[in-house]
């Protein structure tokens, strides 16, 4: 229904505006473990110390330690990295790969998600963030295979499985064909699909705006960004949907927001909303934007956006194809004095 519809004024915009306050920042050094052993150890020591010959053995007691712990940090950290390194799926020339459906969860009246075994347990997806896999199903009346690209919703490196989020559409050939699916079937997987490429701390402040299920890439980029301690991103989310109920992994933007006041913020719009709601009505707006978005005079900021084709129109234009991002044709953000170079869309 959101796609269908045309963009219409929104009823007036309730400001939830708040302001971000300086995070402090947390080290993620083994220098601190290596110097808490040696302290510990030098503080046993003194009174050998004052022993005479037992110095330089509690010195030498000391190095041989910190060399260990050295030794057991590189190697529990080489273990983890072997693992992640462990990819089902690798690009390239790699065909499309048959998972089995382990599982699947109603979400709400439309969307379920779906987990997948990968095959090996203890296999990670391969992706990295943002990218998608594609999906391939063909149905006996079919005369071609249905190909869509989803963004897995778990995060990279959970070994074993990853976990699709997937609206029902009517006549979509792929969501139908998955939420018809029991466990035990399997669906065809190709991929990663690149898509943006990010970096601990490439952009200062990033925007999110997305439609429906438009939100998954959104969530995969958002979810790096605060399980890295050293990435202090400022994110700000505009999420548009028909129904309350249709707000797809409220759940853990409520506990983003919660665990990170100072560089989180989410603001919510809905065409049907309920007599409580204290949000935004209508939809995505220039007022709205205006108000919430980073200034497009700000130092290194990105506005990301993912949704229905007429979402795209209206905000930041169309994009051509997955190489072709498309000018901004005098869409909202273009009237708000963003440039090209400043929006990416999924």
């Amino acid at each position: 229904m959101f796609a269908r519809q045309a963009f219409r004024a929104a009823q007036p915009l309730k400001t939830q505006t708040r302001r971000y306050a300086t995070e402090p920042s947390t080290g993620g050094s083994n220098t601190l473990l290596y110097a808490g052993i040696a302290a510990a150890l030098a503080g046993g020591g003194y009174y050998f110390y004052n022993q005479g010959d037992n110095a330089a053995k509690v010195k030498g007691a000391a190095k041989d330690a910190e060399a260990k712990a050295k030794q057991d940090v590189g190697a529990a950290k080489g273990k983890v990295e072997g693992a992640v390194g462990k990819s089902a799926f690798t690009g390239g020339d790699q065909g499309f790969i048959s998972l089995k459906l382990e599982s699947v969860e109603n979400i709400n009246h439309n969307t379920k998600k779906f987990r997948f075994a990968l095959p090996e347990e203890d296999q990670v997806s391969g992706l990295k963030v943002a990218s998608a896999l594609l999906t391939k199903f063909k149905g006996p009346e079919m005369e071609k295979p249905a190909i869509r690209p989803y963004t897995p919703v778990n995060d990279e490196d959970e070994q074993g499985y990853l976990d699709l989020l997937v609206k029902k559409y009517p006549n979509g050939a792929m969501s139908s064909h998955m939420h018809d699916m029991e466990p035990g079937q399997r669906l065809d997987f190709k991929g990663p699909i690149p898509k943006y490429p990010w970096e601990t701390n490439k952009h200062k402040h990033i925007a999110l705006i997305a439609g429906g299920t438009g939100i998954t890439p959104m969530y995969q980029v958002a979810r790096a960004i605060f399980n890295n301690p050293e990435d202090k991103t400022k994110v700000t989310l505009i999420f548009a949907n028909v129904t309350e109920e249709d707000i797809l992994l409220k759940k853990e933007w409520e506990h983003l927001e919660n665990t990170y006041p100072q560089r989180f913020r989410a603001f919510y719009v809905l065409d049907k909303p309920p007599k409580e709601w204290k949000g935004n009505s209508g939809y995505i707006t220039k007022e709205l934007l205006k108000t919430v978005l980073p200034e497009p005079k700000e130092e290194n900021i990105k506005v990301f956006v993912c949704g229905p084709p007429p979402m795209y129109k209206a905000i930041s234009g169309v994009k051509k194809s997955p190489s072709d991002q498309g000018e901004l044709d005098g869409s909202i953000l273009e009237q708000l004095g963003y440039s090209k170079d400043q929006v990416y869309k999924f």
